[in-house]
């Protein structure tokens, strides 16, 4: 059975074994329990995650009223962090914990670096993920502004099914920017 990384770089780019062994070289693998933060607020940003299992939110809570406010939800395959301060070596100004039991594997800005300068395939890669994340933040961001609460839940239920087995109402009730009892009329 492939290695759920290498599964994940060869849907862009096919890898040799030894490429590949190369690569997961640069990571390190961590395992954290459920509500454990993998980031939280003021930390220094020293890596990007893949997520081999579980789920994970990344938030912000806004210091006025308190509320939190989710960003993404990651999962299997997914890539998570605080780009912004993992980017600019600055301070995370968002959390990011663990809805369930998590395993990830990290990598650091310099690893990252080292491998895209030395395997071109890999710059290609991230290249593209980068790309589809940031069409996939416009559109969420153009949902928010534009689409009723109604169509939000429901584009999200059509994109994850799943989701809404694995994650408490609560949780997708912010991730939507609704409140509870309003993700309660929606899904009547």
């Amino acid at each position: 059975m492939k290695h759920k990384l290498r599964q994940h770089i060869e849907e862009i780019t096919p890898l040799t074994d030894s490429e590949f062994d190369y690569i997961l070289s640069h990571f390190t693998p961590k395992k954290l329990r459920k509500h454990q933060f993998l980031v939280q607020e003021g930390d220094l940003v020293k890596n990007d995650y893949f997520v081999l299992s579980g789920l994970l939110k990344a938030y912000y809570i806004n210091p006025d009223d308190g509320k939190e406010h989710i960003l993404q939800l990651a999962w299997e395959d997914w890539w998570i962090t605080d780009y912004q301060a993992y980017f600019n070596g600055t301070s995370s100004t968002l959390n990011i914990d663990c809805v369930e039991e998590v395993q990830v594997l990290c990598l650091s800005l310099h690893n990252r670096d080292k491998i895209c300068a030395e395997l071109h395939k890999m710059e290609h890669f991230f290249r593209r993920k980068s790309n589809s994340g940031y069409v996939a933040l416009q559109r969420r961001i153009l949902s928010l502004l534009t689409n009723t609460a109604k169509e939000r839940y429901e584009q999200l239920l059509s994109d994850y099914p799943t989701l809404f087995q694995r994650v408490p109402k609560t949780l997708i009730a912010s991730f939507l920017g609704v409140s509870r009892e309003t993700l309660s009329r929606l899904s009547q």
